[in-house]
């Protein structure tokens, strides 16, 4: 399956230019999320996180829209590496 995953901060912020960059992409679903990305708690992402399987494949605009912190992005992306990997 390939989906998508959407973050803008605010209720204000428009996410048609992350739609934009993933059209074409022939995606089965994209979560969103209107929220901040302080932690990984938000509902859109949680959702996702209950669907993806190995073999999946995840689309972004850009790293930031999963997260504000570097870190504690590495650090979920280790937590999904272990996960599908068995590292």
């Amino acid at each position: 399956m390939k989906y998508g995953y959407i973050r803008v901060s605010s209720r204000d912020q428009n996410e048609a230019r992350q739609r934009l960059a993933m059209a074409g992409e022939n995606l089965d679903a994209i979560f969103t999320d209107r929220q901040s990305g302080k932690d990984f708690n938000r509902p859109g992402y949680l959702k996702l996180q209950s669907v993806l399987q190995e073999g999946d494949i995840l689309c972004i605009k850009s790293i930031d829209r999963l997260g504000r912190n570097y870190v504690e992005i590495q650090s979920e992306w280790r937590i999904w590496c272990c996960r599908f990997f068995r590292l």
